[in-house]
């Protein structure tokens, strides 16, 4: 439980860490999703992505606590929210770039989806935000990458 724990307090913490050094925007960029997820589960955790960025714009701070798993609540800080308040950019549109499971550090693999900014017509895209979730929709972690 500790690793996992760990693990999402890196993705959560992963966008300021990867402004401070290119190397650690070259990694992040290494992230290898394995298979595909069906239209519909891509649809439902769509969904939850959604709504999970549109409390984050509003400040609703009870909503974001009801779109993430429980197994992170305790490790999410309104510091942390206020850096992915900072890493997202609300005034541009995404969309799904790419899917399928991530596994993480604790061995466990997760659904995750990388989206894309639709205006990013660079391939692969300059900026990424990548969410791993839990299969019924609850966001284990959220990570945007940017490109310099």
């Amino acid at each position: 439980m500790k690793k996992l724990f760990l693990i999402l307090a890196v993705l959560a913490f992963q966008m300021g860490f990867s402004q401070e050094s290119k190397v650690k925007i070259v990694e992040s960029k290494k992230i290898e999703l394995t298979g595909e997820l069906s239209k519909d589960k891509i649809d439902l955790y769509n969904h939850q992505f959604l709504k999970f960025v549109a409390a984050l714009k509003a400040s609703d701070k009870n909503a974001v606590n009801a779109l993430i798993s429980d197994k992170v609540k305790n490790i999410v800080s309104d510091q942390v929210i206020e850096k992915l308040v900072g890493g997202i950019s609300f005034d541009r549109k995404t969309e799904v770039y790419k899917s399928g499971n991530q596994k993480l550090l604790d061995n466990e693999t997760y659904p995750a989806i990388q989206y894309k900014y639709e205006d990013d017509k660079q391939n692969p895209p300059r900026d990424i935000i990548t969410v791993i979730f839990e299969n019924d929709g609850k966001i284990l972690g959220v990570k945007p990458e940017y490109s310099k």
